[in-house]
């Protein structure tokens, strides 16, 4: 076999893992500044019922800590305590996490989306909150923001290979 059949393989069966962990779990997005710490500034669940995205700062463990900063709060694992937070907070167990960093994301959806958010977010009228149902949320900004520039959906390969998107099993 050559190199391009391994690599269409490793991705056909990536895509495979994906959707059947979706069966059993819903899988857990979580978006990361890599200019902050690697901090969570978003994160969203995927599964058979939807897309739905998750405010990093209101989801917490029974400590208090937030997702946002699983990083700083337990260096060692923290897709672990992500997993923690998300049982705590929503009552589900995800045993994905796709970590997709602003650069991918930017790769994804063009160089302005993180500007794009934030430019929503903060001066759009979207800075309502996540869990108040008839408020704009930054869910909402995201969705905005990606729909601008629309997907270059060939970069979702070239990204996973690079090392920008990953994949944990917790």
């Amino acid at each position: 076999m050559n190199k391009i059949h391994l690599i269409l393989i490793a991705i056909v069966a990536v895509i495979v893992v994906f959707l059947a962990s979706t069966l059993v779990s819903p899988v857990l997005i979580v978006c990361e500044d890599t200019g902050e710490d690697a901090s969570i500034d978003m994160a969203a669940t995927f599964s058979l019922a939807g897309f739905e995205w998750i405010y990093p700062g209101n989801s917490v463990n029974a400590e208090g800590q937030t997702l946002h900063n699983v990083h700083i709060n337990d260096p060692d694992d923290p897709y672990g305590a992500a997993r923690e937070i998300m049982e705590y907070t929503y009552h589900i167990s995800p045993h994905l996490v796709v970590r997709i960093t602003s650069d991918a994301a930017e790769a994804i959806f063009g160089g302005s989306i993180v500007d794009d958010i934030r430019a929503n977010d903060a001066y759009n009228g979207y800075a309502g909150n996540d869990n108040v149902q008839g408020t704009m949320s930054r869910g909402d900004a995201i969705d905005t923001a990606m729909a601008q520039d629309g997907m270059n959906i060939f970069q979702i390969p070239i990204q996973i290979l690079i090392g920008k998107i990953n994949f944990f099993i917790v």
